[in-house]
């Protein structure tokens, strides 16, 4: 059983969460919090193996606590919950390792299948989450081409092409058909290179291409 740790300010989120996740009858929501202070309370408290946070709360907003879970030794997966409406804080998620980005209008099935991938040390990110941010962050840094291209030489042949695939937003699908290969085989060289690379999802891992070959 997944256990999961729901944290967003209004309650009716929190109740509509907890019957979506709880109806795929894997996943149990066995905690909920208010604001980030208490997402951090919780998360000690409970051990839950997956965070799905809300980026903006009172007392404590989502990334602030983020970073605070992610102190803790072996601390749980967090997805983190998000309009895209004009949002601040994503970006500083993604530096802060969040395991994944859901959209709040996501389908039923997209929750839960975020969950589940975070909870089995993967990140689902949509390629329309991907693109969108992508295109809302780019600039926001100015990138060193060289550290970048530095990092991603550790990588074999194979896995530079499918990272330079990801760094054009394409799914998994979409490169497998490029490339000639099964879908599968395209995950596994993901999740590799992310573990390679230290970095914690597909966007890391676009951003950090796009610094390598800035447009």
């Amino acid at each position: 059983m997944i256990r999961v740790l729901v944290a967003d300010d209004e309650a009716l989120v929190r109740t509509g969460l907890r019957a979506i996740l709880e109806a795929a009858g894997d996943i149990e929501v066995i905690a909920e919090a208010r604001n980030g202070s208490e997402a951090v309370t919780e998360a000690a408290r409970h051990r839950p193996h997956v965070v799905l946070m809300d980026v903006r709360m009172p007392v404590m907003d989502g990334v602030t606590a983020l970073r605070e879970i992610n102190r803790s030794p072996r601390p749980p997966r967090v997805v983190m919950l998000t309009t895209f409406d004009r949002d601040e804080y994503v970006y500083s998620a993604l530096r802060a390792r969040a395991a994944g980005f859901l959209l709040k209008d996501a389908e039923p099935r997209d929750l839960i299948a975020a969950v589940r991938a975070a909870a089995g040390g993967d990140a689902m990110l949509s390629p329309k989450v991907t693109r969108r941010m992508l295109d809302a962050f780019a600039g926001r840094e100015t990138p060193d081409p060289a550290a970048a291209g530095k990092r991603l030489s550790g990588l074999t042949g194979r896995e530079r092409q499918i990272a330079r695939a990801v760094g054009r937003g394409l799914s998994n699908l979409e490169i497998a058909r490029e490339l000639d290969m099964t879908e599968t085989t395209v995950k596994a060289h993901v999740s590799r290179s992310l573990a390679k690379l230290g970095l914690a999802n597909r966007v890391q891992l676009a951003l950090l291409v796009r610094d390598a070959n800035p447009p």
